[in-house]
């Protein structure tokens, strides 16, 4: 099982919509790098969802229900079927996640352009640690 990190706009969907419909097709990632990361992405996969702009924080944990498979809207794209598993404890912040020794090393933390990106073990475990959540 792989650990990921999609970063999501609250202001056109975020973390409070996912947990209101309980599953959703997350798709409209047209980065080349993300579109490959997103194909990766296997049932059963865990997911953080980071909050871009204004927020700014890793907010909740998600998990991949469905395979990568064609985008219905756009055959060139991909997009995987994701459901809420639970809000962090606590939110960590962007300025947070580059102060912190293991969490600067988040690919999306150098490269927020990029809208998935691949989790190590150590950083999820650290985000679980810093955010005070349970694993």
């Amino acid at each position: 099982m792989k650990k990921w990190v999609f970063l999501a706009d609250p202001k056109a969907y975020g973390w409070a919509e996912l947990v209101e419909e309980k599953t959703a097709v997350w798709d409209g990632i047209r980065n080349s790098r993300a579109q490959s990361n997103l194909r990766k992405c296997r049932k059963g996969d865990q997911v953080l969802i980071y909050h871009t702009a204004p927020d700014k924080a890793i907010v909740g944990i998600a998990k991949i229900a469905g395979e990568a498979r064609p985008d219905p809207k756009n055959a060139d794209l991909s997009v995987v079927e994701v459901r809420p598993v639970r809000r962090l404890a606590r939110a960590i912040p962007l300025a947070e996640l580059k102060a912190d020794g293991v969490l600067s090393g988040m690919s999306f933390v150098r490269m927020p352009r990029v809208a998935v990106w691949p989790v190590t073990d150590e950083q999820w475990a650290r985000v679980l640690e810093v955010s005070g959540t349970k694993g």
